[in-house]
Formats: structure tokens, C-alpha cells, sequence
């Protein structure tokens, strides 16, 4: 049973980095944890130009692109990734933008993928599917060295609305049922505050807003009264933090910040890897990792238009990172069928 304490416990070890979450979190781990690559190493550098012996196996290297952003902007971002992708490897790249975060998990159990970025519980909703099949590459790491975000309840400013016990009797809209900060975070730390999360329990109602993105437009446009979505938890609040949904809002003039109040945030949250099929070859995942640990170095825009702003770059990541998040996954699960 996953409670209070062991999410808390998450905190300090995230704010530390990977090497100290691996003796937390991989329970009967006596080896050392192994050194996680870094961005931010001196020795790293691009995969060498051309085609490698893997596209035997790849042929087309096919990524999905979570929803909760319409989909223009979102090949619109990801149009020059896709690009330096194709040219470094010499191979043809697709982009299968999702209409939201199960098409994604779907391809993944389907094989219509090669890899994509997932939040934590999108991972481990996919790891779950597949009994496996997907492994973490790397995990995006903040301009503090820490690899971990924050879940945010915002409401209008306009609302009247101060705390979080003014929402008792309102609206509130999750982002997605697969993310971690729009809907399974914030749904397990509510519960242990006491609030019951279900529809006419604490809140008036429940619902989903179709992804990130939507939910804060639903809360500007007054269908919802209260909105969860996810924020670095560093840099300039008022330009929606250093990376997350909240600054590329503000990033697309979309959203002031001015015109919401944060009422509530989580503790921190690991961040979400970008994952790979664990029955590919070794030589892709590895230069796939090293593409990605080079990126921000070799281009930075094209990694801040990925991570929605920017941080230290990517550490590398392994699995134990996200169990606790897939033992949370398999608690909502049993809920739900109690429920049924």
C-alpha cells in the first residue's frame, strides 16, 4: 500500500538526483546504483553523422507526441526535432501526435512506436500494458540538478477564490486520465488531505479538460472553476515558472499569469522519461540516449522548444526511478474496481 510517508519520501531524494533515488526506491537493491549520465558531462557528444547498423531494425524511427496541446503546435515544436533526427541518423522520422495520453500508450502496446516522451504515469500505465516492454532513456533534469516537477490546482483570479478550502462546492478539472500531475498525483495527495476527490464529494463536480493545455483554457473560459497541470516549481512565477504547461501558455499568449492564483502545489513529482521498447537494439537506445544528453548543448532551442523551456539538459534514467509511480497506477486501478 502505497501512503503519505513513502510519496514525502520521493522529496529529498528527488531534489538530490537519480543516484540517491535509486537506494530509495528499488527496494531490495544492495549494488551500487549505477552513474547516470548527464547533460552536463564534459565527454558528451552527438552520434557520429549517418546511417546506423540499427535502422536494419528501424527503418523509420516512428515518435509519439502526448496530447494535451493542439496538434498544429505540437508538430510546430517538434518540426525541428524531427528534422536534426533525420539528419543525424539518416533515417526517416514520423511524428504520431496523439489525441491524448492513452493514444500514446496504445501505439506503445501496438508497437506503432519507436519511442516518446511520457509523463511518470503515462510510463507507468505504458510499462504496465506492455508487461515491460518499455524502458526510460533519459529524464529531464531542472536548472536546480534536480529531475522532479510540481502538480498546481489554479483557479481565475477574478474567482474570489483563496485557498483550498474555498474550492469545497466548485469545479475542478483534471487534465488527463494518464498524466501524473494532471490527474493521479494530485487525486492521491487530495485523498490523503482528507478531500474526496470523486464527483460530488468535495468538489461539485469532476471532469476532464482534454489535456494540459485545455484545462487551464477551460478554467479562463469559466466552464471549470479550478484546473491541476504541472510547473517546473523553479524560476520566475510570474512567467509561469521556468518550464511546464503554465509558461508555454504564457510563452504562446495564450495565459498572464496575472489571470490565475496557484491555490495548491505538490510535493515534487519525478519527471517524466523519454522512453524507448525495450526489444529494440541496444546501439539505438544508446544513441538515442547520447543524442538526447548532446542536445542541449548542440542546440538549445530546439531542446527548449521540446521541454517547453529549459533546465541543465537530460540525466539518464532507469526504471526504479518510477516504480513507486507504478505501485501508484496499480492502487487507483484496485480503487476503481472497489468502486465498480
Amino acid at each position: 500500500m502505497i501512503n503519505r510517508r513513502s510519496l514525502g519520501a520521493l522529496a529529498p531524494a528527488l531534489l538530490m538526483g537519480a543516484s540517491a533515488l535509486a537506494p530509495q526506491l528499488a527496494r531490495a537493491q544492495t549494488a551500487p546504483a549505477p552513474v547516470m549520465r548527464r547533460s552536463l558531462d564534459g565527454n558528451i557528444a552527438m552520434p557520429a553523422t549517418g546511417r546506423k547498423a540499427w535502422a536494419a531494425q528501424v527503418p523509420t524511427l516512428r515518435i509519439g507526441l502526448l496530447g494535451g496541446e493542439n496538434e498544429s503546435d505540437r508538430l510546430g515544436r517538434f518540426g525541428p526535432y524531427q528534422a536534426l533526427l533525420q539528419e543525424t541518423f539518416q533515417v526517416p522520422v514520423r511524428l504520431f501526435p496523439a489525441s491524448d495520453y492513452a493514444g500514446v500508450l496504445q501505439a506503445f502496446s501496438a508497437k506503432q512506436i519507436e519511442m516518446s516522451s511520457l509523463g511518470a504515469s503515462g510510463y507507468a500505465g505504458a510499462w504496465l500494458d506492455t508487461n515491460g516492454g518499455i524502458e526510460p532513456l533519459v529524464v529531464p533534469e531542472e536548472n536546480d540538478g534536480s529531475i522532479a516537477y510540481k502538480s498546481v490546482m489554479i483557479v481565475r483570479t477574478d474567482s474570489g477564490i483563496m485557498n483550498l478550502e474555498q474550492m469545497r462546492g466548485k469545479s475542478l478539472a483534471w487534465a488527463d486520465p494518464n498524466s501524473t500531475s494532471g490527474y493521479l498525483i494530485p487525486r492521491f495527495a487530495l485523498r490523503r488531505q482528507g478531500i474526496g476527490v470523486e464527483n460530488g464529494q468535495y468538489f461539485s463536480r469532476t471532469g476532464f479538460g482534454g489535456g494540459h493545455e485545455q484545462a487551464v483554457v477551460a478554467v479562463l473560459q469559466r466552464q471549470y472553476d479550478g484546473a491541476v497541470t504541472w510547473v517546473s516549481g523553479q524560476g520566475d512565477p510570474a512567467q509561469g515558472y521556468s518550464r511546464g504547461n503554465l509558461r508555454a501558455m504564457v510563452e504562446k499568449g495564450m495565459l498572464k499569469m496575472a489571470d490565475i492564483r496557484i491555490l495548491w502545489m505538490s510535493d515534487p513529482i519525478p519527471n517524466g522519461p523519454l522512453a524507448a521498447r525495450t526489444d529494440l537494439p541496444a546501439s539505438f537506445k544508446e544513441d538515442m540516449k547520447l543524442f538526447h544528453l548532446a542536445l542541449p548543448k548542440t542546440h538549445p532551442q530546439i531542446y527548449e522548444q521540446v521541454e517547453r523551456g529549459g533546465g541543465l539538459g537530460y540525466r539518464e534514467a532507469t526504471h526504479d526511478l518510477f516504480q513507486i509511480i507504478v505501485d501508484l497506477r496499480r492502487e487507483e486501478a484496485s480503487e476503481r474496481r472497489r468502486r465498480s
